[in-house]
């Protein structure tokens, strides 16, 4: 007589990695908040925490072997949010705010070129090419975060001349994803 497995235990084992993945969504839209709070160290370790979380959704999804398309397009969703919207609207309240629509458009220009950046990893996943095209968005987004937790904690010789750097940083992410 052959056992069944417990249904409850695989449907648990089911959620795991989407509740990671939420908490990575959750991590991105509380960076958000945060960061209308004015609270940008905060925001930009929330950037990080959604980095551990989403680099641990997939390998736990690899390691019980309960992958879906479901879970990557959550994931892609994730990221867009976590790795795309939040940094893009960090930097803006941070920072490019004062600069018009010229800071308006720095950061909608990286969340265009993560949603564009993610769209293509998404349709040519399946290729399995052996090398990586572009920037992975949770670098971009990380490298973003940790500058505003540096200047944050250090401070700041010139609010202008970091807004130039900042500028630099989103647009020149721009041009690596696509």
């Amino acid at each position: 007589m052959t056992e069944k497995p417990d249904k409850s235990i695989r449907k648990g084992i089911y959620i795991l990695p989407n509740l990671l993945t939420t908490g990575a969504l959750f991590s991105g839209f509380s960076a958000i908040v945060q960061a209308t709070k004015g609270n940008f160290e905060v925001a930009a370790i929330l950037i990080f925490i959604a980095m551990v979380l989403d680099g641990l959704d997939g390998r736990v999804a690899r390691m019980t072997n309960t992958t879906s398309e479901f879970g990557i397009q959550y994931d892609s969703l994730s990221d867009m949010v976590s790795f795309g919207l939040a940094p893009a609207l960090v930097v803006y309240e941070w920072s490019l705010f004062s600069m018009g629509k010229i800071g308006w458009l720095a950061a909608f220009i990286y969340a265009a070129a993560t949603a564009l950046r993610l769209a293509r990893f998404n349709t040519h996943a399946a290729d399995e090419k052996s090398y990586f095209q572009g920037l992975p968005s949770p670098s971009a987004a990380g490298i973003l975060a940790a500058f505003i937790w540096v200047v944050n904690d250090y401070g700041t010789v010139s609010y202008t001349h970091l807004r130039a750097h900042e500028t630099y940083l989103l647009i020149s992410y721009d041009f690596f994803c696509l």
